[in-house]
């Protein structure tokens, strides 16, 4: 069930990743999904939300081509 529920929260996630114009917009859409895959997976929801968000800003500044 665990393996379902982490499979269900990446394909949920997977259209957040990657979006923004702005670093705003790009950390906001980030901890909607880390904010998701934790409430998905029974997680500590802020720290899923942090860690998405610098992630999704991260992926950003090092793969500019990837980002609009």
């Amino acid at each position: 069930m665990r393996a379902v529920s982490l499979w269900i929260s990446l394909v949920c996630c997977g259209g957040l990743v990657a979006c923004g114009d702005s670093t705003g917009e790009q950390a906001l859409y980030g901890a909607g999904a880390g904010f998701l895959g934790a409430a998905v997976l029974d997680g500590n929801v802020v720290g899923g939300a942090a860690a998405g968000a610098a992630a999704n800003i991260l992926y950003c500044d090092l793969n500019p081509g990837n980002c609009n």
